[in-house]
C-alpha cells in the first residue's frame, strides 16, 4: 500500500497539541501541504506564535505517531517544519524600550545637593504637563524614591506582558509617574551590599526586564559621582541627554564640571540638556520676597555660561520642599506655590531643550568597553 496525505492525517488525528486537548488535524493546524515521495514525507505544522513552549514536543510526537500507526510501510523519513502564524517581533539590540520616546539621565557631581529630589519634583511636574513620565531610581545604594513617593511598602509584582511569553516587573505608580526602585525589593533598614557588578546587573533588570510600555520622558536618578551605573546605563541606553543637578557652592561646581566631562567625552558622547541650580537661594515663608544666598549666589548660572549649555532652573530651598519629599507628596503637586511653579518652569524648559537637541539631529554613541 502505497502513502497517501490522508494515511498521514489519519495517523496526525492520534497527536493532541497540550494547550488545548485537541488534535492538530481537527484544529487545523496541518498546512495543506502534504508531500510524499516514494518514503519519504514532509509537511508543516502551523502553531499561533513563534515562541510556542510546546512546538518542540509536539514536532517529535507527530514525527513518532506516523511511524507508529504506518509502520505496514517500513521505515518512513518524516520531515516536518513549524511555522508561526504571528511571528515573535524581533529585539533591536541598541533599543530595549522602544515604547520610550525619550531617556533622559539626571546626575550631580557629588553627594547632597538634591539629586533626587529634582527628579522626583520634574517627574511629577512633567506628568502634570500631561506627559507619560518614568522615573527609575538607578541609586542602588542610596534608593530615594520609595520615601519621596510614599510607597515603602510597595512591592512590584510580575506580569505576562512580554510578546515572547516573558515575566516583566509592574512598575509602581502614583502621581502619574510609573516608577522602579531597588528600594522596592530590599529591606529598607539594611544597607545594600553588592559589589559593582551585581548593581549594574540589578539595574539591568529594573530596565528590561520592566513593562515601561509607551513614555514620553524616562528619567534616570542616577547615583551621585562616575561609577560602573553610570557606564552601565550608557551601554543599555542610548540616551537622549542628561542633566546636571548642583548647589551654587563651589566645591559642589567642581564635581559638576566632572559630571558634565564624562558625559560630553568622546566614548560616551551624550548631550547636556541643562543645568539645574537646586539650594539656589533661601527663602523664609514669613518673607517671600527676601533672597538669601546660602551656598553662593548663580554658580550655576556662571558654569552654564562657561560649559555653553542652558541652565533650565533655579529652585531655592524652602522648608516645604523637604515636608513635602519627607511626606511622600512632591512639592510640584502644589502648582500654586513658588516652588511647584519652579518646578513646572523647569519641565517646560526641559522639554524645548530635548526637542532642541533632537532637531539638530545630536545622537549618543554608547561606551565600548573589553569585557
Amino acid at each position: 500500500m502505497a502513502l497517501y496525505p490522508q494515511l498521514i492525517l489519519d495517523a496526525l488525528s492520534h497527536v493532541r497539541y497540550p494547550g488545548t486537548g485537541k488534535d492538530i488535524v481537527s484544529s487545523e493546524m496541518i498546512e495543506d501541504n502534504i508531500r510524499i515521495d516514494g518514503n519519504n514525507v514532509s509537511f508543516s505544522i502551523i502553531f499561533e506564535k513563534e515562541n510556542d513552549p510546546f512546538a518542540k514536543s509536539l514536532l517529535k510526537a507527530a514525527e513518532t505517531s506516523i511511524k507508529h500507526y504506518i509502520a505496514d510501510e517500513g521505515e518512513i523519513n518524516v520531515a516536518i517544519t513549524p511555522k508561526f502564524r504571528v511571528a515573535a517581533p524581533k529585539k533591536d539590540p541598541d533599543n530595549p524600550l522602544p515604547g520610550v520616546k525619550n531617556i533622559i539621565a539626571i546626575s550631580s557631581g557629588k553627594g547632597g545637593v538634591g539629586k533626587s529630589t529634582v527628579s522626583a519634583n520634574l517627574a511629577v511636574a512633567l506628568a502634570q504637563a500631561g506627559y507619560k513620565v518614568g522615573l527609575l531610581d538607578a541609586d542602588i545604594f542610596g534608593p530615594s524614591v520609595p520615601k519621596m513617593f510614599g510607597l515603602e511598602d510597595a512591592r512590584p509584582i510580575l506580569e505576562d506582558k512580554n510578546a515572547e511569553g516573558r515575566e516583566l516587573i509592574r512598575p509602581e505608580e502614583k502621581y502619574g509617574v510609573k516608577m522602579l526602585s531597588i528600594g522596592f525589593f530590599v529591606n529598607p533598614k539594611d544597607a545594600v551590599l553588592w559589589r559593582g557588578g551585581m548593581a549594574s546587573n540589578a539595574l539591568k533588570q529594573l530596565i528590561t526586564d520592566a513593562n515601561w510600555g509607551e513614555l514620553d520622558y524616562f528619567l534616570l536618578d542616577l547615583p551621585p559621582g562616575t561609577s560602573d551605573i553610570h557606564l552601565t546605563l550608557v551601554q543599555t541606553l542610548a540616551l537622549t541627554g542628561a542633566i546636571v543637578v548642583s548647589t551654587p557652592q563651589e566645591v559642589a561646581l567642581a564635581d559638576a564640571r566632572k559630571g558634565i566631562a564624562m558625559f560630553t567625552g568622546e566614548k560616551v558622547n551624550v548631550p547636556i540638556i541643562g543645568l539645574v541650580e537646586n539650594m539656589a537661594w533661601f527663602t523664609p515663608a514669613e518673607l517671600p520676597q527676601n533672597k538669601y544666598y546660602l551656598f553662593g549666589k548663580e554658580g550655576c548660572k556662571r558654569l552654564a555660561e562657561e560649559m555653553n549649555v542652558p541652565l533650565l532652573g533655579q529652585i531655592p530651598i524652602v522648608q516645604s520642599i523637604c515636608e513635602c519629599g519627607d511626606s511622600g507628596a512632591p512639592i510640584a503637586l502644589d502648582t500654586e506655590s513658588m516652588t511647584g511653579l519652579a518646578f513646572a518652569s523647569l519641565a517646560e524648559k526641559m522639554v524645548a531643550s530635548v526637542e532642541e537637541i533632537k532637531a539638530k539631529g545630536i545622537k549618543t554613541s554608547r561606551v565600548i568597553t573589553h569585557k
